[in-house]
Order: structure tokens, then sequence, then C-alpha cells
């Protein structure tokens, strides 16, 4: 790996960190505001209704970029990064002064979409989507998310391709569904580097708010760690992709940081473990530890992305999440049914 390289990853993580945290934050003035998404958190049907909802939102994207309508894809991920936005500032400030930074982050991806403009609002929509998810899906809900969208991941990037074909559609339109990852100081996404860069992800999951409507899908979750150049191959790669030291950024899929982020919030809020002492977090063991796989399983899926090939990048973030919560939840003394979310059907 190159020194740049190892830049990159600190990035990413950072990146990662941040969302995990800003979720954390936002948990307790989301369930004080009354912002949990469905009469029951701890129905399952939750989680199937919500990955019918994603590969619903996949096929319309696909249509989109396949019949020219990216406009309206890059218009609708606009307004849900300001819409996301503004649930994040207003757990700051009131919600009427909440819309100038909101719109402001709209404006900002429409005027000037700068990889550092698109960071900042992937961060806000996605520390805001998994919030918002993570007080409306309860224990049960979130594992059975988690893991069938680590399935369909697989399916989609190594099986039907689909993925692939989505993240070349969207690379483009220079909206939050990725999060860039700059490799040089002086990397600008708005001089096209970005058509020859390798990308590591794209999961049309991103509704979560909505991907929530709420954010997978609606941002396009990208999260394969999929090559998205020109002439990329049915398998991710770039026949002629330029030597590992020579790449300029990677690009990993917004989704790939919001999904395993659902469970550590639905951990810090319906987990019966013993909340520990960090200053303004409400975060126990089983959301620690669910933090600490989901960057476990993120170095893995740096390593694999920075060799040039495509990879889903959920079965092993999500995989890490939920090894980590288990663990974290028996360490925590949490009986096993109790932290699968089963114990009420037994």
């Amino acid at each position: 790996m190159f020194p740049r390289e190892y830049r990159g990853v600190a990035f990413v993580v950072g990146l990662f960190l941040v969302v995990q945290v800003g979720a954390l934050a936002l948990v307790p003035e989301f369930a004080a505001g009354g912002y949990q998404a469905v009469e029951n958190p701890d129905n399952p049907a939750n989680s199937v209704l919500y990955v019918v909802a994603i590969v619903a939102m996949t096929g319309v994207m696909l249509a989109a970029c396949r019949y020219d309508f990216d406009g309206a894809i890059r218009l609708l991920i606009v307004g849900v990064s300001a819409w996301l936005s503004w649930y994040v500032f207003s757990a700051l400030v009131p919600p009427l002064a909440a819309a100038v930074p909101a719109v402001a982050v709209a404006v900002g991806l429409i005027v000037h979409p700068e990889w550092y403009v698109i960071d900042t609002a992937g961060v806000l929509m996605g520390a805001g989507a998994a919030g918002l998810f993570g007080i409306s899906f309860g224990l049960l809900p979130a594992l059975i998310l988690l893991a069938v969208l680590a399935v369909y991941d697989a399916v989609s990037v190594y099986g039907t391709e689909h993925m692939l074909s989505l993240a070349e559609g969207v690379m483009d339109l220079n909206i939050p569904v990725v999060l860039v990852i700059p490799l040089s100081v002086s990397y600008s996404l708005l001089d096209g580097e970005a058509a020859s860069d390798e990308a590591a992800g794209v999961d049309a999951d991103e509704e979560v708010d909505a991907d929530s409507e709420t954010d997978a899908e609606a941002e396009g979750d990208v999260d394969a760690a999929a090559d998205t150049s020109p002439d990329a191959d049915a398998a991710g790669e770039v026949p002629d992709s330029p030597e590992p030291g020579d790449r300029d950024a990677f690009f990993i899929g917004l989704g790939d940081a919001v999904i395993p982020t659902v469970l550590i919030a639905s951990a810090a809020t319906f987990s019966p473990a013993a909340n520990l002492a960090v200053p303004l977090l409400g975060v126990n063991l089983p959301a620690l530890l669910a933090m600490v796989g989901t960057l476990g399983g993120l170095l893995v899926l740096m390593r694999w992305v920075i060799r040039g090939r495509a990879h889903a990048g959920l079965p092993l973030l999500n995989g890490g999440a939920i090894g980590g919560y288990l663990i974290g939840s028996i360490a925590a003394g949490v009986p096993l049914l109790e932290a699968l979310g089963l114990a009420t059907f037994f």
C-alpha cells in the first residue's frame, strides 16, 4: 500500500466515525422530538417493507439512468440532502433556524459540488438517516435489515452486477450517494478526474430516510467497492487502470456508512446494556463494539479496493457490526435471546 493510500484509508475511517458518532449524538434528540418513523419498532415487518422499498428504488434509479432522467435523480438526492440536514441541524437550533444551513447544503451541491461539499452533505445525511432509523428499528428488525441487505448487496455485485451499472450511472452526477476519498491534496472532482479513478462501492440502498425513505435508496446507496471507469468490465476491473500509486481518489457508497450505523444507533436505543460514561453520547458496550466491528470490516474492504477489484461492502461492514454487537451484548451480560430481540417471542 502506498503512503497516500494509507492517508486515504485514514480519511474514510474518519468519515465513518463522524457518521457513527453523529448518529449516536442525535439519537436522544430524535427520540425526544418524536421522530420515530413507525408505531412499533420491534415489528420485523418493518425490515421487510424497507428492503422491498430499496429494491424498488434501485429499479427506478437504473431506469432513470438508462433513459436519461439523470437530472431528476440529482434533484431528488439534493432535496433529500437538504431534508436530512434539516433534521440534523434542528437538533442543535430551532427548526426555523435549521432551515438556513439545510438550504445552504442544497445550494452548495447545485452550485459547487466539489468533493468536500459532497462529503459534508454525505456525513450530515448519513448521521441523520442512521439516527432516524436507529430509533425506528428495534434490535430484531435492525439485525434482519443488516443481514438481508448484506446478502442483497453480494448478489447485486457478484451475481446480477446491477449495482455496478448503477454506480456507473450516478458517478457523474456529483451527488452525495458516495463519499469521495481524495488521495492527493490537489485533487478536484470538478476537474473530471473522477472519471478515471477507482470506486469503492455502490449500493443503491440509500433510502435511509424515508433510507427513510430515509436514506438508503433515495441516496442510491453505493456500497460495492466498484470501479466505475468507462471501460470497466463486468467484474468491475479496468483493464488499463492506473497503477495503485497513481490513483487520485477512491469512492465508497454512503450506504456503506449508514446501514451498519443503523444497528449501532438501535443498540444504543433499545439494548438493555448499561450506558458507558461517554460525554454527550448515550453509548453502551454493544453499540461501541458494533462500531469497532464495522471499522474492522471497513479496513478489510479498503484493502481489497486498493487492489483494484470490485467488492460488495455490506457483507463485511454489516457482518462486522453484527459480530461486534453480539460480542458486546454477551460481554455486557445481556442474554443472547434478548440481544437478538427474540425474548418477547419465547
